[in-house]
């Protein structure tokens, strides 16, 4: 079964007062696209970073009521057209056995990393209702909050990027010590990315079961991969969970810089793609065969533009990705120093498009 054959439910029976988001994976024709925002449940906005100041990150990821309310902040204040479940992809490794910190400035850190066949011995594919159980919580409460306003999002990190963290041991600008591991010693690496790959689609059917509408991958480092490694290291176990996940909800999968695996994404069972910035429109839809939804691409950065500037460049991108097939949002997370007028701007741009 191919993406065009993917059928979410007709509009009407989710029982959405908003479900744009979805009418825009399942290809309807709609009257605008609509939009989110990567990473719209974060610093940028001050009422996340009061809370923030309270509570460490992963605190308020595993407390079902913080996580709970962060995803709802942005559908009040930004008014998206759909929420993603505040949460983080290395909840994952740390349900493997694998500790990791987050420390302030420096991101995730990984004190003792993976690197031999015998740590990957160690690793396991856990009962995700025992470990992340406080995600499924914080889905049944965030959807209680957001009483069928919009759609809830969740996801999950490709096994790739969950493979970069866990043996480099934090993050990176060339990921050269997880590229090496691969090389160096491929079985354990697929191995590893094996059991990333079972527990990652364990935990998102959950996530489904518990109340998701739709899933997004993310594969934040699959563009450090040439397009042959790519296929062997990544591509074929966000396959693996597309084809999971994809009976029971949309799947959309995001690369960051993995534009030449646009046309290979695109024959798998993904109800969107997510493109970065640097992918033109014409060439996104080109590369993918020109059916199926994607999703982007705005340069975060570009947030810190005049409104008027932001307003006119967003119209310029709906008018190349098209009003169908589309749904808006940035080509990466958004950045914390991004003033929240400007966050709403962009939002405000699709919604008054077509007017």
């Amino acid at each position: 079964m191919k993406n065009n054959d993917i059928q979410v439910p007709p509009s009407g029976v989710r029982g959405l007062k908003n479900d744009l988001f979805l009418r825009a994976l399942n290809n309807e024709s709609v009257e605008r696209p609509p939009v989110w925002m990567m990473r719209q449940a974060g610093r940028y906005l001050p009422e996340f970073r009061a809370l923030r100041d309270k509570y460490d990150f992963f605190t308020r990821c595993e407390t079902p009521e913080l996580a709970a309310e962060i995803t709802v902040q942005p559908i009040r204040i930004v008014k998206p057209d759909a929420a993603i479940l505040f949460s983080d992809i290395l909840v994952v490794p740390r349900a493997m056995g694998i500790h990791v910190e987050l420390k302030d400035n420096l991101g995730p850190i990984i004190p003792n990393p993976i690197r031999t066949s015998q740590d990957v011995e160690k690793v396991f594919v856990p009962d995700v209702n025992e470990t992340l159980g406080y995600v499924f919580d914080a889905i049944k409460l965030t959807k209680q909050m957001l009483n069928d306003e919009v759609p809830l999002i969740g996801f999950a990190g490709s096994p790739w990027t969950i493979f970069c963290y866990a043996v480099e041991g934090k993050g990176s600008k060339s990921f050269d010590t997880a590229k090496g591991f691969c090389f160096s010693n491929p079985v354990a690496a697929h191995v590893l990315l094996q059991k990333i790959t079972d527990t990652t689609i364990l935990y998102l059917k959950e996530k489904v079961k518990a109340g998701c509408n739709a899933i997004q991958i993310f594969d934040s480092w699959g563009g450090m991969l040439s397009p042959v490694d790519y296929q062997e290291f990544s591509f074929q176990y966000i396959n693996q969970i597309t084809e999971a996940l994809a009976e029971m909800t949309p799947v959309i999968i995001f690369g960051k810089g993995c534009w030449f695996a646009l046309g290979d994404m695109a024959k798998t069972k993904a109800s969107a793609l997510g493109v970065d910035w640097t992918c033109s429109p014409r060439n996104a839809r080109y590369l993918s065969g020109g059916k199926i939804t994607l999703q982007g691409n705005f340069d975060p950065s570009r947030l810190l533009s005049p409104i008027p500037t932001i307003k006119k460049m967003v119209h310029e991108m709906i008018d190349e990705f098209g009003k169908d097939n589309y749904i808006v949002n940035l080509g990466h997370g958004i950045l914390p120093n991004i003033p929240v007028d400007h966050a709403k701007a962009f939002v405000e741009a699709v919604k008054e498009y077509g007017q």
